[in-house]
């Protein structure tokens, strides 16, 4: 049965206060998110396009799309299984190409820390990493490869 999610979110270009976009280097990059019922928050470019480094830009959200939505998509495969997961680290790792004004990203790889109990089927918790990456919405939209190098670490 498909059925069908909808996402809306508000986008204002906060630098228009101060800043026009006359000249490239000069204007700000920052602007506003606002999703109802969450809390906002200002996001930039990457500083390689000029913006501001302390704050997250559209590459980093995709990075962590990625990655949340197959930690999630784990998570609930590894609860159905009855596998217990006692621990749960990724650190994701995004390769993008520019060309000349436009570009994209050639690959992601996520490279999760799994802990389990000790006893625990480990080979499922190696496993269900394949299964996660085919059923994460994220990684089941995007035009390139999401690739992952998963550990499993055993509790004593």
């Amino acid at each position: 049965m498909k059925k069908e999610h909808f996402y809306e979110a508000t986008i204002a270009w906060t630098g228009s206060e101060n800043d026009t976009t006359f000249d490239y280097k000069s204007y700000s990059r920052n602007h506003a998110v606002e999703i109802d019922g969450k809390q906002p928050f200002i996001m930039s470019a990457d500083p390689a396009f000029l913006g501001d480094p302390s704050k997250l830009n559209p590459e980093d959200c995709l990075l962590v799309a990625l990655a949340s939505c197959h930690m999630l998509s784990y998570l609930a495969l590894a609860a159905i299984k009855g596998l217990k997961i006692v621990g749960y680290k990724d650190h994701p790792r995004g390769t993008m190409i520019q060309e000349d004004l436009g570009g994209q990203f050639s690959i992601v790889m996520l490279r999760p820390e799994v802990t389990i109990p000790a006893g625990a089927d480990s080979e499922l918790a190696q496993d269900l990493h394949e299964a996660a990456n085919k059923t994460c919405f994220i990684a089941s939209s995007v035009n390139f490869p999401v690739q992952h190098e998963p550990v499993v670490l055993m509790l004593d």
